[in-house]
């Protein structure tokens, strides 16, 4: 990545660009046949819904979403995309009478919409489904204006609302939800006993991320507390995947909210070593490993990245790539030292291993 883009990005951007149309093209026949709404799933044929490689992905249309989505097609999966705003709606609505779309993809896709505050709704929307990838809940409309404290709780409500439905729906086996590596490295540094390593056993402080005003890591610690307060209330079966900051092509343009508010504390994650990134095709192909060795060997929680920024020149290249200042994420220290804390996803790396090792060949 940098700024002068490769062939490969392009042709990848493209990509997203032609997989998004398809998505849209689907939401235009799916709300035709709803008679211009989308009020749930009654236009899905029953043997589909039967079929154990039925999943739903929330928030389908984000940056996320779209390259998860498109990597469960690619592994042969039928894919319900829940839209859970009406803003998506009216701009699914506006690229459909502008054209801008494609038809295809041999009824792999539908698309529902469905309120993260209505349970019932949701429970419509996952019926029928074998899983759930619930990838993330609110994103700001206007865009780079800030994840704040009330977005935060939100989230959080959203996610106990979209477990809730998960476990009363009993189509659904299995859930996979989407945390943030936030969520598991923002600790009391005043305490002298921290572990030097930092993996998928540790958990981010509620009241540093308060007293820090750290909303986008507070929302999802408290998201991901309750998923599994709740799966484990109600036998709901769970596993959280907890990515640093989701980069790709054009990642800070087609996911800015997120972006800016991960990157809060980016001087104090960086001096620590605990600022990572992941590409989010790598992230999308976690996912799916991660759902289908769930009757298997997956459980808990993982930490997904593969990349610690470390250098000055690698500070200044992820800046670069977002349009601020490099002093903004490594500070004004220009000298490599040692950090006080090492992250590690060996966990994760291990699981897809051997899983794309006996399954799919080589990644």
């Amino acid at each position: 990545m940098g700024i002068a883009r490769t062939l490969e990005e392009e042709n990848e951007g493209r990509e997203f660009e032609e997989f998004k149309q398809t998505l849209v093209a689907f939401a235009a026949m799916e709300r035709r046949k709803e008679n211009g709404e989308f009020k749930g799933l009654s236009s899905h044929n029953a043997s589909v819904d039967l079929e154990d490689k039925l999943v739903c992905v929330t928030n389908g249309v984000s940056f996320l979403g779209l390259a998860l989505v498109n990597r469960l097609l690619l592994h042969g999966y039928t894919v319900r995309v829940l839209v859970d705003n009406q803003e998506d709606v009216e701009r699914l609505r506006e690229m459909e009478i502008s054209g801008e779309m494609m038809m295809g993809c041999n009824n792999k896709i539908s698309v529902v919409m469905a309120k993260p505050t209505e349970i019932q709704g949701l429970m419509e929307a996952f019926d029928g489904c074998r899983g759930v990838f619930h990838t993330s809940t609110f994103i700001d409309p206007a865009g780079i204006s800030g994840y704040s404290k009330s977005m935060a709780e939100i989230e959080v409500k959203a996610c106990e609302n979209v477990m809730k439905a998960c476990a009363r729906t009993p189509s659904v086996r299995n859930c996979v939800l989407t945390s943030s590596l936030l969520a598991c490295i923002w600790r009391d540094s005043t305490q002298n006993d921290l572990p030097r390593l930092v993996n998928h056993d540790c958990w981010s402080d509620e009241s540093v991320c308060m007293h820090k005003k750290l909303w986008y890591a507070l929302g999802k610690l408290k998201a991901e507390k309750v998923a599994w307060k709740i799966a484990e209330e109600m036998g709901l079966k769970l596993t959280t995947i907890c990515p640093g900051l989701i980069t790709g092509p054009e990642f800070s343009y087609r996911n800015p909210t997120a972006t800016i508010a991960y990157l809060k504390g980016a001087q104090e994650m960086y001096a620590n070593g605990l600022l990572a990134t992941v590409d989010v095709s790598r992230l999308a192909k976690a996912h799916v490993s991660l759902f289908e060795a769930m009757n298997k060997t997956a459980f808990g929680r993982y930490i997904c990245f593969d990349q610690v920024i470390g250098r000055e020149e690698e500070a200044e290249k992820l800046a670069s790539e977002i349009g601020m200042p490099a002093n903004k994420i490594s500070g004004n220290t220009f000298n490599f030292s040692p950090t006080p804390f090492e992250l590690s996803n060996k966990k994760l790396n291990n699981l897809m291993s051997n899983t794309f090792r006996s399954c799919y060949g080589e990644i």
